[in-house]
């Protein structure tokens, strides 16, 4: 018998070898053709950012930690921590990475806007504007797994409604010369805010949509900040004004893309996790319709650059989760900054909210 499997087993485990040999070449054919590791998509994303070891689990492990934390040390919820390390953890709750118990106190927090004014007292961020935005948009990721939140995200859309401007934008920390993971800056706000007003439908969101609308296809984009901010505001708007200024903005990033993969705040900046983080999630809505990107990037381009982003990203990662902190300048040291930065880089990782 064992004779008999021998015989057997070795032209079979020949065939074998030969066979994955083929795959394997065949795969890094397709890399290949693609500028790097294939986009994944659907289940094989969800289970390969669920391993214990993906960079996206390590994120959610450390984001998990920090925003609640963040509470039990400070006087307030931080916006820039529970606005925005709330909304990725929210997205990763939705792919069952983490449990929404383990920052319960700050989805509470979300589910009350008259509270948010309270956040300025005791050492809390008193940019209340940007505050509204950014915990704003984490309920709006909220209101997608509960939907009888809807009245409250339309009580908060009413709040960031009176905070635009007669010209459209939420003007947002204008005294920098460019928008940071915690400030956001006039481009960024405006997208984060059109975002949300989409999805609450009601007259006033309308008309403070349109505003915004008007506001973005007159944009003139210089950083790769604002180049990926004013993208994610036209959406897939395609009308002559809207093209030209995605034109514009896919110009920027396309000449500021760095040997790394990466991005920084400017075309000949060196990369940072926050701006690599917003040029992966402007670009990649555009996959769906690559007509739109057509004079900039054909799809294997816009894939390439993708893919090469989040490479990025992984390899920037620290061993405990989390990236360091993007500043203005850069090299500074901000706590708040890196729980901000981490939770703009997981988003990115998971496909974008």
């Amino acid at each position: 018998h064992n004779a008999r499997m021998r015989r057997f087993s070795r032209p079979r485990a020949g065939a074998l070898i030969l066979l994955a040999a083929a795959l394997l070449i065949w795969t890094a054919f397709l890399q290949a053709a693609s500028g790097g590791a294939p986009a994944r998509v659907g289940a094989q994303a969800d289970a390969a950012a669920s391993s214990p070891g993906s960079a996206e689990s390590r994120a959610v492990a450390y984001l998990a930690v920090e925003v609640p934390r963040w509470r039990e040390a400070h006087p307030c919820y931080s916006c820039h921590n529970n606005g925005d390390g709330t909304r990725a953890l929210l997205a990763a709750s939705r792919l069952g990475l983490v449990e929404a118990g383990r920052f319960a106190g700050s989805i509470d927090w979300l589910r009350t806007p008259e509270q948010w004014v309270l956040n300025a007292d005791d050492g809390g961020v008193k940019d209340l504007p940007l505050a509204r935005i950014q915990f704003a948009s984490a309920l709006r990721v909220l209101v997608e797994a509960e939907p009888d939140q809807l009245p409250a995200l339309q009580r908060a859309a009413a709040l960031v409604i009176a905070d635009q401007q007669a010209d459209g934008s939420w003007p947002i920390n204008t005294s920098a010369t460019i928008g940071s993971p915690a400030g956001y800056g006039p481009a960024l706000a405006t997208a984060m805010a059109k975002q949300l007003l989409v999805a609450v439908p009601t007259p006033d969101a309308r008309q403070a949509l349109a505003r915004a609308d008007a506001w973005f296809r007159a944009a003139e984009p210089a950083s790769v900040l604002d180049a990926s901010a004013v993208l994610l505001g036209l959406g897939t708007a395609n009308d002559a004004a809207a093209a030209a200024t995605r034109t514009r903005g896919l110009t920027v990033l396309r000449q500021g893309q760095a040997p790394d993969g990466g991005w920084g705040p400017y075309t000949t900046s060196p990369s940072e996790p926050f701006d690599t983080a917003l040029a992966v999630l402007a670009l990649e809505p555009l996959l769906a319709q690559p007509a739109l990107a057509g004079p900039v990037y054909d799809r294997e381009a816009l894939r390439t650059a993708i893919a090469q982003g989040r490479a990025y990203l992984r390899s920037s990662q620290y061993a405990d989760g989390s990236w360091t902190e993007t500043t203005r300048p850069s090299g500074q040291e901000s706590y708040a900054q890196r729980i901000s930065t981490t939770a703009w880089a997981l988003v990115a990782l998971l496909g974008g909210d």
